[in-house]
C-alpha cells in the first residue's frame, strides 16, 4: 500500500510540474531557461571541486559547502513556499492516508526537481574532492544518499512546522522579503570572499572542524576520516547523520499527524489580535500634521508597515544602503563618499508613488480636482519619505565617517546626501506622474506584463535626471577638494546642500502637481493593470 501511494505521489509531483509548465510559453520558456543555467552551474561547480582534489584545504571546502547546501535547504521553504505545490500537506487532509506511508510518498516526490539534482552534483564533487581509497569511495556514496536524504527532510520538516505561517498574509510577507535575504547574503559572501582572498583558505579550518561533526556534513566528513585511516571516526560521523535524518523524518511526521488531525485557529487569532492592535494604534495620528498632509502622511507609512511588496522594497533599501558604505569601510578601501549610497537607496522609493497604491489609487484619485490638491497629496508621501531617510541617510553617514575616521568629511557628504535625496524625490514625483506602471500584488514580479519599458524609464531616467540635477552640488565639491582652502569652507557645503535639495524637491513637486491633476485616469489605468 504504501509503495502504491508513493507512485500516486511522484506521479503527481510530475503532473504538477508539467501541467504549470503547459500554462503558459513563457513560463516554459523561463523554467528551461533557468534549469538550464543551474545545471550548467553545477557542473561548472562540480569541475571545481574535481580540480580541487588533492589541494591541502579540499576537505574544508567540501564540508563548508555542504553545510551551505543544508542551510539552503533550510531556509527556502520560508522564503519561497510556492515555488513546490506539494510542500502544503494540509491539501492532502481529507485523503485516507496515514502519517508514515504519506511521509516516505512526500520524501521521494522531494527527489524530483532541478533542487536535488543540484544537491546531487555537488555533494558527488564534493566526495571526489576527499575521497581516496576504494574504502572511502563506498563510503561516499553512502554519504552521498544520507546528505541528500537529510538535506530533503530538513526542507520538508521545517515547511511542515511552518505551513500554517507561509499560507498566511505573514508568510507571504516573509516570502517577499527573501530579496532582503538575497540582498545581503550576496554582500556578506562578497565580503567573505574578499577577505578569503587576501588571508587563504587556511584561516576557514576551524570552523569546518566544527561543521564535519554536524549533519549533512559530517556525512562528508566521514569520508575524509575514512581517507585518512580513522574508519571508527568516519562510522561514527556517518552515524550522526543517520541520527539526524530519524530525527528530522519523526519531526515532520509529528507536525504532519499535528496538521492532518487538529483545526486550524491561526488566522482567528491574528486577526483577533490586529483588531486590538488597530484600536489601540493612534499614537501616529497625533504626531503627524493636520489635515490631508497628514492623512496622506499616515497612509503611505501605513503601506511602508503592511503592504508585502512596499514593505520589502524599504526592508532591502534601508539594509543595502547600510550593507554596502560600512562593509566597504570595514575593508579599508572604501570612500567616505559610499554613505550616499544610502540617500539613493532610500530616493528611489519616491519613484511610481501611485503605482504602489494598485486599484486602490481610485480612492485617491478622487479626491484630486485641482493641482493643489495633487500637489498636497504629493508633499504628504515625500514628507513620509523623508521622516525614515533624513536621519537614516545621517546615521549611516555618521557611522561610515566614525569607521574611516574622516570626521572633517561629515558636514560635506551629509550636505550631498541631502542634495540626491531632493534631486531623487522631485525626478520621482514627476516620473511618478509620467510613467505609471502596476505593482502586481501576487508572486515575486514587481512590475506587471507589458509594463517593464515603463519601469526601465521610471527609475533609470530619473536616477539620470536626478545626478544631473546635483550637477551644481558635486561641482562645488570637487571644486573645494581641489582648492587649496577648500577644507576651510567644506562646511558650508552641509547648509548649502540641504537647502538645494528642500528647493529642488519643492521645484519638482510643484512641476509634478499640474500633470498628476491632468493624467489621472491614465495613471488610474496604468496601475490597475495588475
Amino acid at each position: 500500500m504504501s509503495a502504491d501511494v508513493t507512485g500516486v505521489v511522484v506521479r503527481l509531483k510530475l503532473s504538477l510540474l508539467r501541467n504549470g509548465l503547459r500554462q503558459s510559453g513563457g513560463r516554459r520558456a523561463a523554467y528551461i531557461a533557468s534549469a538550464v543555467l543551474v545545471l550548467l552551474f553545477a557542473a561548472l561547480q562540480l569541475l571545481g571541486l574535481i580540480l580541487l582534489r588533492g589541494n591541502a584545504h579540499a576537505d574544508t571546502v567540501a564540508v563548508l559547502l555542504v553545510s551551505v547546501l543544508a542551510l539552503g535547504w533550510a531556509v527556502m521553504p520560508l522564503f519561497f513556499p510556492g515555488g513546490d505545490e506539494t510542500l502544503d500537506p494540509t491539501r492532502l487532509v481529507m485523503l485516507p492516508l496515514r502519517p508514515r506511508p504519506l511521509v516516505r510518498a512526500l520524501l521521494a516526490a522531494s527527489l524530483v526537481g532541478i533542487g536535488p539534482l543540484f544537491t546531487l552534483c555537488l555533494l558527488t564533487g564534493s566526495v571526489i574532492a576527499v575521497a581516496r581509497g576504494a574504502v572511502a569511495y563506498v563510503v561516499g556514496a553512502i554519504g552521498v544518499v544520507l546528505a541528500l536524504l537529510v538535506c530533503v527532510a530538513l526542507a520538508r520538516a521545517v515547511a511542515a512546522a511552518n505551513v500554517r505561517l507561509l499560507t498566511s498574509r505573514r508568510g507571504r510577507d516573509l516570502a517577499v522579503l527573501s530579496g532582503l535575504v538575497i540582498a545581503v547574503g550576496a554582500q556578506v559572501v562578497n565580503f567573505g570572499a574578499q577577505r578569503l582572498g587576501s588571508s587563504g583558505l587556511g584561516q576557514l579550518d576551524p570552523a569546518a572542524e566544527v561543521l564535519r561533526w554536524v549533519p549533512p556534513a559530517s556525512a562528508i566528513g566521514a569520508v575524509e576520516s575514512v581517507s585518512e585511516g580513522s574508519y571508527g571516526v568516519g562510522v561514527l560521523q556517518l552515524a550522526v547523520s543517520a541520527a539526524a535524518l530519524v530525527a528530522l523524518i519523526a519531526v515532520w511526521s509529528r507536525h504532519l499527524t499535528r496538521l492532518m488531525t487538529s483545526p486550524d485557529g491561526s488566522t482567528l487569532q491574528a486577526v483577533t489580535e490586529g483588531a486590538v492592535r488597530e484600536r489601540n494604534s493612534t499614537g501616529l495620528a497625533r504626531l503627524l500634521p493636520a489635515g490631508r498632509t497628514g492623512t496622506v502622511m499616515e497612509r503611505s507609512l501605513r503601506y511602508v508597515w503592511r503592504d508585502p511588496k512596499t514593505k520589502a522594497a524599504w526592508v532591502t533599501s534601508l539594509a543595502i544602503g547600510l550593507i554596502v558604505p560600512l562593509f566597504n569601510a570595514l575593508q579599508g578601501t572604501g570612500s567616505i563618499y559610499f554613505a550616499c549610497f544610502a540617500a539613493g537607496m532610500l530616493g528611489i522609493q519616491m519613484y511610481n508613488q501611485f503605482g504602489q497604491d494598485t486599484s486602490a489609487f481610485w480612492m485617491v484619485a478622487m479626491t484630486i480636482s485641482s493641482p493643489r490638491d495633487a500637489y498636497v497629496e504629493l508633499r504628504g508621501r515625500a514628507l513620509a519619505l523623508l521622516l525614515i531617510t533624513l536621519p537614516y541617510a545621517a546615521l549611516v553617514t555618521v557611522l561610515t565617517t566614525a569607521l574611516l575616521g574622516n570626521w572633517s568629511k561629515l558636514p560635506e557628504v551629509l550636505g550631498l546626501s541631502f542634495a540626491l535625496l531632493g534631486a531623487m524625490l522631485a525626478t520621482g514625483a514627476w516620473t511618478s506622474a509620467r510613467f505609471p506602471y502596476s505593482i502586481p500584488q501576487d508572486g515575486y514580479k514587481n512590475v506587471a506584463p507589458g509594463q517593464t519599458g515603463l519601469a526601465w524609464i521610471s527609475i533609470f531616467g530619473g536616477m539620470i535626471a536626478a545626478a544631473l540635477l546635483c550637477a551644481p552640488v558635486i561641482a562645488v565639491t570637487i571644486w573645494l577638494n581641489v582648492s587649496e582652502d577648500g577644507d576651510a569652507w567644506s562646511w558650508l557645503l552641509l547648509p548649502v546642500g540641504s537647502a538645494y535639495g528642500a528647493a529642488v524637491t519643492w521645484l519638482g513637486l510643484r512641476l509634478a502637481a499640474p500633470r498628476t491633476a491632468a493624467r489621472l485616469p491614465e495613471i488610474l489605468t496604468a496601475v490597475s493593470k495588475g
